[in-house]
C-alpha cells in the first residue's frame, strides 16, 4: 500500500501534505500546458480552477457566480481579481499573489444592469495586461464566460477561445499532495459511512441520513459538502439522484453518494445497503453490480485506454434503457479532483469511439449500477482509485465486497432471517 493516510492538521514532526510544494506544482503544470498550447493566456472564471492557478479560495458560496476571475498570461505569473475585500486579504495572507491580487467584479450572473459596465470592465482589465505582455494578438482561452463578458472581450479585439481543455489537461495527472488531500477526503467518507450504517433503521427518512452525514463530514474538518444522495425503497430503480423525506422501511434497499470536499479535493463515494434484511433479488443485483466493478478495477493500469474498460460493460439494452445517452452514468468512470467530474471519462456513450489512455498518477472513480429482478431495487457501487505504476489502489475502504444490513436483524418462528452474507454462502454452493 503505496498511499499514506495522515491526519488533518499539518504538523511539524511529520512531513505531510507540503501546501507551498501542491501550490508551485499545479501552477507549473498549468503554465507548461499553456506554453504547449496556442494561446497567449488563460482567462479563468471558474473557481476550481482559480484555485488550482492561484491557490486562492473565498468559500463556496461563489461556486457558481462566475464573478471572480484570473489572468496566466504566457511565461508570467497569475493575475487575480477578487471579491472586494478578498482582494486585499490575499494581498497580506497569500505572498505568492501580492500587488497582483485586484478587487474586481464581473456581472453577478447578469444580476448587475448592462448599463453598469462591469462586463466592458473585465475586457479592460484584462486588455491592459494583455498589451503590456505583448499578447494582444494571441488567442486567450476561457474555461467557462458569461456572454455579456464574452461580447466586451471580443469588442476589444480579443480572440477567444476554448480554454477547458487546457485546464482539464492540467489537471488529468495528480501531484503526490493532490492525491494524499483525495485520499484523506475519502477517509472522511469512510467514517461517515460507518455512522450511516449504525444509524439507519425503518423510520429514518433519507434527509435524516444526509443530515447525519453533513454533521460527521463538518465535524472531521471538510471544507464543502457538495451533496448527498440517498435514494431508497422503489426510488431506486430508476436512480432519481436526488434524496427526499421518504421514510427507510424494513427490506429497502438504500444506496448513497457522498461527494465532499477537503481542501479543495472531492469524493464521489456510493455504497449500497439493505434495511433490515435483503431479499435474494437484492443479493443478486449487488453481486452483478460488484462483479461489473470488480471486473473493471482488474483491467485498471497505465496504457489501459478508456474504451478498454468500457466495452466489459453491459450495453444500456441490457439493463432496460433504450440508448447510452438514456443510461449515461450509471455505468460510469470521471476523474475526481477539485471538481467532481474531470478527466478522463468512462463512458460507453463516447469512451467506445473517442478512447483516452490511463496514465499514472490519475485518481478516478468507477461506478456500476444493476436493477434487480424484482422491478424496484436496485444496486449501485462506487470506489475511487489511484493509478500506479503497474495498477491501482483503491482509497474508498468502506467494506463493499457484499451487500451490507443495516439496522436491527428480524426474527421468524425458526431463528433469524438469513444475513446477506449467509445468502450468497448458499448460493455460492
Amino acid at each position: 500500500m503505496g498511499l499514506k493516510s495522515f491526519g488533518t492538521m499539518n504538523v511539524d514532526w511529520e512531513n505531510r501534505v507540503d501546501m507551498e510544494r501542491l501550490r508551485t506544482q499545479r501552477l507549473e503544470r498549468v503554465s507548461r500546458m499553456l506554453e504547449e498550447s496556442d494561446c497567449g493566456a488563460l482567462l479563468c472564471f471558474d473557481m476550481t480552477n482559480i484555485r488550482y492557478i492561484t491557490a486562492t479560495h473565498i468559500g463556496t458560496w461563489a461556486q457558481d457566480k462566475l464573478n471572480r476571475f484570473c489572468l496566466l498570461p504566457r511565461g508570467d505569473q497569475p493575475i487575480m481579481w477578487d471579491f472586494g475585500s478578498a482582494a486585499r486579504h490575499h494581498q497580506l495572507y497569500n505572498p505568492w499573489l501580492g500587488e497582483r491580487s485586484r478587487a474586481g467584479i464581473s456581472t453577478l450572473r447578469g444580476a448587475m444592469s448592462p448599463e453598469s459596465g462591469r462586463a466592458e470592465d473585465v475586457a479592460r482589465k484584462i486588455k491592459i495586461e494583455l498589451s503590456e505582455r505583448g499578447l494582444l494578438d494571441s488567442p486567450v482561452g476561457i474555461d467557462a464566460i458569461e456572454l455579456p463578458v464574452l461580447f466586451a472581450l471580443q469588442a476589444e479585439g480579443i480572440e477567444v477561445v476554448d480554454g477547458q481543455q487546457i485546464m482539464q489537461k492540467a489537471r488529468l495527472i495528480k501531484t503526490e499532495d493532490e492525491t494524499t488531500l483525495l485520499n484523506t477526503a475519502c477517509a472522511m467518507v469512510d467514517a461517515a459511512y460507518e455512522e450511516l450504517y449504525k444509524a439507519m433503521k425503518p423510520g429514518m427518512k433519507e434527509n435524516e441520513c444526509v443530515g447525519l452525514v453533513n454533521k460527521v463530514l463538518y465535524d472531521l474538518g471538510s471544507e464543502f459538502v457538495e451533496g448527498v444522495n440517498a435514494i431508497s425503497g422503489e426510488r431506486c430503480n430508476p436512480h432519481p439522484h436526488v434524496y427526499t423525506d421518504r421514510m427507510l422501511r424494513p427490506g429497502d434497499p438504500a444506496y448513497f453518494d457522498i461527494l465532499h470536499s477537503f481542501m479543495g479535493y472531492r469524493t464521489c463515494y456510493y455504497r449500497t445497503f439493505a434495511i433490515g434484511s435483503a431479499s435474494q433479488a437484492q443479493v443478486d443485483a449487488y453481486a452483478r453490480c460488484r462483479e461489473m466493478l470488480d471486473e473493471a478495477i482488474s483491467l485498471i493500469k497505465p496504457g489501459v485506454t478508456t474504451g478498454d474498460v468500457v466495452s466489459i460493460w453491459p450495453k444500456a439494452e441490457d439493463f432496460g434503457f433504450p440508448n447510452e445517452e438514456a443510461a449515461f452514468a450509471l455505468q460510469f468512470g470521471h476523474g475526481v479532483g477539485l471538481s467532481i467530474w474531470e478527466k478522463p471519462i468512462f463512458s460507453r456513450l463516447v469512451s467506445l469511439d473517442h478512447p483516452e489512455p490511463i496514465e499514472e498518477g490519475m485518481v478516478f472513480a468507477l461506478e456500476t449500477f444493476w436493477p434487480a429482478a424484482d422491478g424496484w431495487s436496485a444496486a449501485r457501487i462506487e470506489e475511487q482509485l489511484v493509478v500506479t505504476a503497474d495498477g491501482s489502489e483503491i482509497i474508498t475502504r468502506f467494506p463493499a465486497e457484499k451487500l451490507m444490513v443495516a439496522g436491527h436483524r428480524y426474527y421468524t418462528a425458526t431463528g433469524p432471517l438469513p444475513t446477506t452474507r449467509e445468502t450468497q454462502s448458499n448460493l455460492n454452493t
